[in-house]
C-alpha cells in the first residue's frame, strides 16, 4: 500500500494544494513555518481521521474558511502478479456540522470502521512526551496502537469511555443535588466490569507481544548497554474490578469521579530497575521512543496485510548521528514501505541518504 496522491483544501495553513507520491521516500523539504508538518498532518488525517497533535476538527479550518477538505488516492498490490488497485479517501470538516468520511465516494456509517484499514506510524520530535507528560498520554499511544490492529478492542474503548464518562455525570449531579439514586449508579456496573476487564486483559496480552519487539530495538539504538521495561500499572488486580468498583463507591461520590478502571492504568517505563522519567538521560529518553515507534510499526506489519506508512516529521534535528543511522539501515534494508520525511535542511537529507539504493523524491515547498 502507498499513498499516490493527496489533494488539500483550506486546511491549515494551505488554501488549496496538491501533490503526488512515490511508493519509497519521500523528502519534503523547505523553511520552518512553510507547512512541511501540515501535510504529514493531513496524511495522519486520511488514515486514522483525526490530527496527530490531539488538535480539534474545526481548529485545522483555514482561517477565515467554513470547512477543510483532504483527499488522497491509496494503490494497493498484494504482489506483482495482481492488478493494481486505487482507493480515494476524503475527509472533510464543516464548522457546526459532524465530520465526513468517505471511501471512494461512499460515507462510512461509523468512523471507527475506518481505524485500521490504513495503517500509520508518526514520529516527531513531541515523542519524548511520551516520557514527561501523565499517564494520559501513555494510554492514548498504547490504546492507539490496539486500535489500528484490532477494531473489537476500539469498540470495547469507546463504549467503556462513554459509559464511565456518563458515571461521572452522575456522580457530579449527585454532588450538586445532595440525591443518591442507588439503582441507577448500579446500572454502569456491569458494563464497566464486563468492558474493563476485556480492555484490561487485551493491555496484558497486547504488551507481551510487544515488549521483545521494543527491547529488540532499543537494544540496536543503544549498542545494548542498558537493559528497559515496559510496565502495567493498573489500580485494580485483573478480574478483581468488580469488588473494586464496590469498595471505591464512596471514594467516588467523594471525587464526583470514577477512581477505579482501565481508564487510570499507566505504562511505567523503565531502564535498568529505575524510572526513565527520573534517571534516564536525553539520549537515553529518545532511544526509548524511537524504540516505540519502530516496535509499534513492527507490531502493524505483523498483524495487516500491508506495511504502515511511515511519517518522520523533523527528526533530522532532534535525534544524534547513532540513532539516525539506525533509522537509515533499516530503510536500506527494506524494513519499511512508503515513507515521508521532512526537513527545513534539504543538503543535510541528501547527504544521510545518498547511499540508498531505493527511489528518493525531494518535494520542495
Amino acid at each position: 500500500m502507498y499513498l499516490k496522491s493527496l489533494q488539500v483544501k483550506q486546511f491549515k495553513s494551505y488554501e488549496e494544494a496538491q501533490f503526488e507520491f512515490i511508493p519509497n521516500i519521500n523528502c519534503i523539504v523547505g523553511e520552518n513555518g512553510i507547512g512541511k508538518t501540515n501535510l504529514l498532518d493531513a496524511i495522519h488525517f486520511l488514515s486514522l481521521t483525526k490530527s496527530a497533535r490531539g488538535v480539534a476538527d474545526p481548529l485545522c479550518i483555514r482561517h477565515g474558511d467554513s470547512f477543510f477538505m483532504v483527499q488522497g488516492s491509496f494503490i494497493f498490490q498484494k504482489d506483482e502478479h495482481v492488478p493494481e488497485t486505487e482507493t480515494q479517501i476524503t475527509c472533510a470538516v464543516q464548522k457546526g456540522q459532524k465530520k465526513a468520511l468517505l471511501r471512494d465516494q461512499k460515507p462510512y456509517t461509523r468512523l471507527a470502521d475506518h481505524i485500521g484499514n490504513f495503517p500509520i506510524v508518526l514520529m516527531d520530535p513531541h515523542d519524548t512526551d511520551l516520557v514527561r507528560d501523565s499517564s494520559d498520554t501513555r494510554r492514548r499511544f498504547f490504546d492507539g496502537v490496539m486500535a489500528q490492529l484490532d477494531r473489537g478492542f476500539l469498540e470495547n474503548l469507546m463504549r467503556y469511555n462513554r459509559i464511565v464518562q456518563q458515571r461521572n455525570s452522575l456522580l457530579k449531579m449527585f454532588a450538586e443535588t445532595g440525591t443518591h439514586d442507588a439503582l441507577m449508579l448500579a446500572s454502569y456496573h456491569e458494563p464497566l466490569v464486563i468492558l474493563g476487564e476485556s480492555i484490561n486483559q487485551a493491555r496484558i496480552e497486547f504488551l507481551k507481544d510487544f515488549l521483545p519487539r521494543f527491547q529488540a530495538h532499543y537494544a540496536a539504538l543503544s549498542d545494548d548497554r542498558e537493559q528497559v521495561m515496559i510496565r502495567l500499572e493498573s489500580t485494580f488486580v485483573a478480574g478483581q474490578l468488580d469488588e473494586a468498583l464496590k469498595q471505591a463507591e464512596r471514594q467516588d461520590f467523594a471525587a464526583q469521579r470514577t477512581t477505579i478502571g482501565i481508564h487510570r492504568d499507566d505504562f511505567d517505563f523503565e531502564i535498568n530497575g529505575y524510572p526513565l522519567k527520573k534517571y534516564g538521560s536525553q539520549g537515553q529518553t529518545k532511544s526509548f521512543v524511537v524504540a516505540l515507534k519502530l516496535a509499534q510499526f513492527d507490531a502493524l506489519t505483523a498483524v495487516k496485510p500491508r506495511k504502515p506508512l511511515l511519517l518522520l516529521d523533523d527528526i533530522f534535528d532532534k535525534l544524534d548521528d547513532r540513532r539516525i543511522q539506525r533509522l537509515i539501515e533499516m530503510m536500506a534494508e527494506d524494513h519499511f514501505g512508503q515513507v515521508f520525511i521532512t526537513d527545513a535542511r534539504p543538503e543535510r537529507t541528501k547527504n544521510l541518504l545518498k547511499d540508498l539504493s531505493t527511489k528518493i523524491q525531494y518535494l520542495a515547498l
